[in-house]
């Protein structure tokens, strides 16, 4: 183990970062640097009960990065634009890909490694599938419904096409394609939290909560199906990533069982011991032709080094009962 080692997780007061944070904290081998911007709300008391090393703005990132070169253990990358309605496409290149590629090229030149973040949202409508394939030709096939997995997909497509010519490349890398990850800390995300987080005061107010109507005759209200991953299952394949140097690639990260949002609804209500309330409205004009009915992700070639999934059932009970029932609903 390199001594005096330093994670540095980007987007690390972020929902998926600040797990990730709490879960290097737990294993004790480093030290770790969040790189974000906090703001004026309340993102701070996702890393508040974190022990840190330093917590540095975007723009002092690679000032940093070359100071402390010989210290960096990984670089584990979630900071991002990760709106998927976001309309600034300019602002999505800067964030989501020339920042990307930056580092890329510095963890090649350094030789550290470097994990980041893809997303499922670089899978489109899902016509082609989801399967756990990273090669050129299969990334070609692709085609994001928005801007945000769109900037997504040409980060990754640069990354498998240096990797298939030879090019510069981390001696140990990974994107991870997240699906519909739910857990604490998402609570700064506004209209971009998980749907768990959304109904969860609905149903313990004892009111009824409100679904997306189907569209589609091949599926029936609320029907419309995801790949909901507990948060602490992303962690985990992280930390099994930086177990096992001799992988890269790009990974989905989902269960590979798709549930109905009313399954999810129903999950929460029974995590409050109580009878599901559900009505249905229709979705809004606006997402109709570009809302996914469906997300499942292959877990083929992840399975190497990571195999274990939380249920729905078991993720929303923990939820719940760990975090937005309990008077500290913070990690």
């Amino acid at each position: 183990m390199m001594r005096n080692a330093v994670y540095v997780v980007t987007g690390g007061a972020g929902f998926i970062g600040s797990n990730i944070v709490a879960g290097l904290e737990a294993r004790g081998d480093g030290e770790i640097v969040v790189v974000d911007q906090l703001g004026s709300g309340e993102k701070w008391r996702n890393i508040a009960k974190r022990e840190l090393a330093d917590l540095i703005p975007p723009q002092a990132l690679f000032p940093f990065l070359e100071r402390q070169a010989s210290r960096v253990r990984a670089v584990i990358h979630m900071g991002a634009i990760s709106s998927t309605t976001e309309t600034d496409v300019d602002a999505l290149v800067r964030d989501n890909v020339r920042l990307s590629l930056d580092l890329w090229h510095w963890c090649a030149a350094q030789g550290v490694r470097l994990i980041y973040a893809s997303s499922a949202a670089t899978y489109g409508d899902g016509q082609d599938g989801f399967r756990d394939d990273d090669s050129p030709e299969a990334l070609a096939r692709l085609k994001p419904l928005n801007a945000y997995g769109w900037s997504k997909h040409l980060f990754d497509r640069r990354v498998a096409r240096l990797v298939a010519t030879g090019g510069a490349a981390p001696l140990h890398w990974a994107g991870l394609k997240f699906f519909n990850v739910y857990g604490p800390n998402e609570y700064h995300k506004g209209g971009q939290k998980s749907v768990v987080a959304h109904i969860f005061p609905e149903a313990k107010a004892g009111r009824t909560v409100k679904l997306f109507q189907s569209h589609r005759p091949d599926y029936p209200d609320g029907g419309q199906m995801r790949d909901f991953v507990w948060v602490d299952d992303c962690v985990a394949m992280v930390l099994a990533l930086l177990d096992k140097p001799a992988v890269s690639g790009i990974y989905n990260c989902g269960t590979g069982k798709a549930r109905s949002f009313a399954d999810l609804a129903r999950a929460v209500f029974t995590a409050l011991g109580q009878e599901p309330r559900i009505d249905y409205v229709p979705t809004p004009e606006a997402l109709r032709d570009r809302y996914q009915y469906f997300t499942q992700a292959e877990n083929r070639r992840n399975a190497q080094f990571f195999d274990v999934w939380t249920s729905l059932e078991d993720g929303v009970a923990r939820y719940v009962r760990d975090y937005l029932n309990a008077d500290d609903p913070y990690r």
